[in-house]
């Protein structure tokens, strides 16, 4: 189903999975010497890093959203917490179209 609410939980998911990997996964593999958190929160923040790509762009063609919430989405997703304040302006996209969201 695509959704606005769909997108949001991705977008959380994906910008939790970053936080994770950057705050806790990094300082045990190089501070500690431990490895495993980045071999177990690498991959899965890849896949939902992948996801939210896929539904920003099916969401941007599906409600014909212009090119620079795009490019925001992009930058957004690669930045920390980006996908978080971006979950902001896309819950005020989807009010505005009348859709319910979370």
């Amino acid at each position: 189903m695509l959704s606005f609410t769909a997108f949001r939980i991705i977008a959380l998911l994906e910008g939790v999975s970053f936080l994770l990997l950057l705050g806790v996964a990094m300082p045990l593999k190089y501070i500690y010497m431990t490895p495993l958190a980045v071999q177990v929160i690498g991959p899965i923040h890849g896949l939902l890093f992948m996801l939210f790509c896929a539904y920003l762009i099916m969401i941007l063609k599906r409600h014909t959203l212009p090119a620079k919430v795009g490019v925001w989405g992009f930058l957004a997703g690669i930045l920390p917490f980006g996908t978080l304040v971006f979950d902001g302006y896309i819950k005020k996209q989807a009010a505005g179209d009348g859709r319910e969201v979370i």
